[in-house]
């Protein structure tokens, strides 16, 4: 059984940075893709980035390209999601999703991943 255990949610003001990580055990991670989600109170998931089972190709919404890097070491086993220029709107919180298929091209679907972790809260202020 795969477990997703994500980490490094805050409190920030806009403008500031934040780097999420998504520790993944009971399976390496070396041949899956994975994506960050976010869920805002009172609002839909939404997708945020997904990265290619090699790392070679990444995804992201429209609303954090430019901002947001989607990036994985597999041999820590661990998804990281590096926030740059954060605004209010970024208040949500973020989830780790691992897609069990192998080689996976990475996706934008919510059910392309069979695996979310319990999420991390991430609260902006203006």
């Amino acid at each position: 059984q795969v477990q997703l255990v994500e980490s490094g949610g805050r409190l920030v003001q806009a403008g500031g940075s934040l780097r999420l990580s998504c520790v993944a055990s009971g399976r390496t991670l070396r041949s899956k893709s994975m994506g960050w989600f976010r869920q805002a109170p009172g609002k839909e998931r939404e997708f945020v980035a997904a990265i290619n089972w090699s790392g070679g190709s990444t995804y992201y919404a429209d609303s954090v390209k430019g901002r947001f890097t989607i990036s994985r070491d597999n041999a820590k086993n661990t998804l990281y999601l590096q926030m740059n220029s954060l605004k209010p709107e970024d208040t949500a919180v973020y989830y780790c999703t691992l897609d069990n298929q192998n080689y996976g091209l990475g996706s934008q679907r919510p059910e392309t991943y069979e695996y979310w972790g319990q999420g991390t809260q991430v609260t902006v202020s203006s």
